[in-house]
């Protein structure tokens, strides 16, 4: 059933070629708006390394947007989505972000599960002022680096940082082994988060070991790892989805046992391919629970729908962010009666409590961020499963 979406997928795709396009900032008043259609865009890792992710966040748009269409149209115009490819390459994902607004005409982009590729885009967003929610990139920096038309439709890493120290400093132990993959922002600042809420709360980090991003021997770590006078009570690794059960395997092979702590990035069905058995004991910080099962009735709703649209389940919590990222996006054009650039950012600065798959998205002048609780899962029996929602007591500052 993969195969078949990514058909899908690429049937909608249009692949970036490797040119340049004009860098002139666009007028307000012209684009898709004047035309029969609004075109929001839609920048995606639908190949490579981080479409484990984006390829579930951009069916799940697609799927919103569908049934936003079906029941009648915006502003008079049926909304259309663009979906362009950045391959996983922060590279080109300026490049594609150039195309949409230059060349698609959109008037608001979203997209992105990583927060490399959500950095790349800042360029673009500042110089044409075109309004761009992140689906999943988690750093709560963003929207500063980025500049105030960046907003986020999931929570910062330093909020599911904090709950997951949180979390293992009452169920797992106070002294953590800290593995973190060196190569990307995402990984680093959560590391970094979960260390500072873990060492406040009053646990300890016996040994700190980073790793490549690209690596698929950990022996070198593993090694400081057995010179340790006792292991530690559990592992807290912050890791990308391509890489976290080769790490979690590596260490399971080696003997160690103790529990595995990680962060959304564990969310996909690659940990439990990769990792096998061996992801027994893992626990992760994610969006939401995906469940047919149990669970929201919305999610439940939306898992009917989604499998009614596309042939199987979703995946991952990502389907669910890129549902809500569509949906607040339309919300708030209908609520600015526009499609103008300024209009849309200060509708989303005016949302109010807005009711997501992946929890209330409450935006402001002084917060792109939302706040919302963070669900913690296990993996048992190679299936993931629920454990608790948890709003940290305190969170460390960006």
């Amino acid at each position: 059933m993969q195969v078949f979406t990514v058909v899908c997928l690429f049937a909608f795709t249009v692949f970036a070629p490797a040119v340049s396009w004009a860098t002139s900032p666009r007028s307000p008043d012209l684009g898709s708006a004047v035309s029969g259609t609004i075109k929001i865009g839609g920048a995606f890792s639908l190949t490579g390394g981080g479409a484990a992710l984006d390829l579930e966040a951009a069916d799940g748009a697609r799927l919103a947007l569908t049934e936003i269409n079906r029941a009648g149209k915006t502003l008079g115009k049926t909304m259309e989505l663009v979906i362009r490819d950045s391959q996983s390459r922060p590279d080109l994902a300026e490049q594609i972000a150039r195309q949409l607004v230059e060349k698609d005409r959109v008037v608001a982009i979203l997209g992105y599960s990583d927060t490399d590729s959500a950095l790349a885009v800042g360029p673009v967003i500042r110089k044409h002022r075109i309004p761009f929610i992140t689906v999943g990139a988690t750093s709560p920096k963003l929207p500063e680096q980025v500049g105030e038309m960046m907003f986020l439709a999931c929570f910062g890493d330093n909020v599911q940082a904090a709950a997951g120290a949180e979390f293992a400093f009452k169920h797992l132990g106070g002294g953590a082994c800290l593995l973190w993959d060196k190569g990307m922002d995402y990984t680093r600042l959560l590391a970094g988060y979960f260390k500072r809420r873990f060492i406040e709360l009053g646990g300890s980090v016996v040994i700190e070991e980073p790793f490549d991003d690209e690596t698929s021997d950990l022996s070198v770590q593993i090694q400081q790892l057995k010179s340790l006078p006792r292991s530690p009570d559990f592992f807290y690794i912050a890791a990308m989805p391509y890489n976290a059960g080769m790490v979690i395997r590596q260490l399971r092979e080696a003997g160690f046992s103790a529990p595995v702590l990680g962060g959304d990035g564990f969310d996909t069905p690659q940990i439990v391919e990769i990792a096998g058995p061996a992801a027994e004991r893992v626990f992760f910080t994610t969006h939401a629970l995906v469940d047919p099962t149990r669970g929201k009735e919305e999610m439940k709703r939306f898992i009917t729908a989604f499998m009614a649209e596309y042939g199987r389940e979703p995946r991952n919590s990502f389907a669910a962010l890129g549902y809500d990222a569509m949906r607040l996006v339309v919300d708030a054009v209908r609520r600015a009666g526009s499609t103008e650039p300024s209009s849309l950012k200060h509708a989303l600065e005016e949302t109010r409590e807005f009711s997501g798959l992946t929890g209330t998205i409450t935006l402001s002048t002084k917060s792109h961020i939302p706040q919302k609780s963070v669900t913690i899962l296990e993996i048992k029996d190679g299936k993931f499963r629920w454990v608790e929602d948890l709003v940290p007591q305190s969170v460390p500052s960006p």
